[in-house]
């Protein structure tokens, strides 16, 4: 298949464009600055020169593609209602090309904070498309007969080159010389290695069904308490709980989403795709020492 890929330089989206073309796919990748482009050349992969912003380079990505993985997404937590407009607008960009089409549109989405009752989020479980539009923009896409899906990613999709949120941990205990969770520290968090992921990305081009979602997790829940304890191990740091109060002064931005306890199943994918994960766990990357390397 020739698939378009958005984000396809950055973290996940580099190891989708590998996991594609080892298995005999043609990839076009979107890239909107030349280091981007030259990376993508580099990987085996055709370039279209564009952004989120630029809807005619995301339109003509796609209607040259008999399959699109979306996966950009502006990652500012200072402007994010805005990041958020504009992946929305994104998706209905790409989607009016397909519209009536069989071809594939796999569209990134989360889980964390769909659920924070402690119970397991599984597929059947919707995102309210608050603050994310992804899930709520790419599913309302099937009434005009586009074949999308949603990837749920975990707050973690880890492996060397991660600069998501436990990067962020991390450098919050070097900066505060403390490896901190918030009270018992027993809140979970899934995850899922980034090689696993770029393959149920792949595997759902191939196999998946519309108008469906699937989760991508490797772990389904470690406590917050285990994920600073390793770091503290690793930093040579003392690991404290700090109050809820603290947390906000503690971890900045990152406060409101620390206290989450949002374990997460991926049965009903595995049990669809034949997906099974066989990288390394997240605890088990982090003591391989790469995110401390700096």
């Amino acid at each position: 298949m020739r698939v378009f890929v958005t984000g396809a330089s950055g973290f996940i989206g580099s190891a989708i464009v590998q996991e594609l073309i080892e298995t005999g796919h043609q990839v076009v990748g979107l890239a909107r600055s030349e280091s981007s482009a030259q990376a993508l050349l580099h990987a085996g992969a055709e370039v279209v020169r564009g952004s989120l912003e630029d809807l005619d380079s995301l339109k003509k990505g796609a209607v040259e593609a008999d399959g699109v993985i979306h996966t950009a997404f502006i990652h500012d937590f200072s402007q994010y209602l805005a990041a958020a407009e504009t992946d929305k607008r994104a998706i209905e960009a790409i989607g009016s090309v397909l519209t009536g089409s069989n071809r594939p549109f796999i569209v990134t989405g989360g889980i964390l904070g769909l659920r924070t009752d402690g119970n397991l989020t599984t597929e059947a479980d919707a995102s309210s498309g608050f603050p994310r539009a992804s899930e709520v923009a790419a599913l309302s896409l099937t009434e005009n007969g586009v074949n999308v899906s949603v990837i749920r990613l975990p707050p973690s999709v880890h492996d060397a080159g991660d600069q998501g949120f436990i990067p962020f941990i991390i450098q919050t205990a070097r900066r505060t010389g403390v490896s901190a969770y918030v009270g018992e520290g027993t809140n979970r968090w899934p995850a899922v290695h980034r090689r696993d992921a770029a393959q149920l990305y792949r595997l759902i081009l191939e196999k998946g069904k519309g108008n469906r979602r699937y989760n991508a997790i490797g772990d389904e829940g470690i406590p917050l308490r285990h994920i600073a304890e390793v770091i503290g191990n690793e930093l040579n740091l003392p690991v404290v709980s700090i109050t809820p109060e603290e947390a906000s002064s503690h971890f900045d931005w990152m406060s409101r989403f620390i206290t989450y306890d949002n374990p997460a199943s991926a049965e009903q994918t595995k049990m669809e795709l034949g997906w099974n994960p066989t990288h390394l766990g997240l605890l088990e990357d982090l003591k391989l020492g790469h995110y401390f390397n700096k």
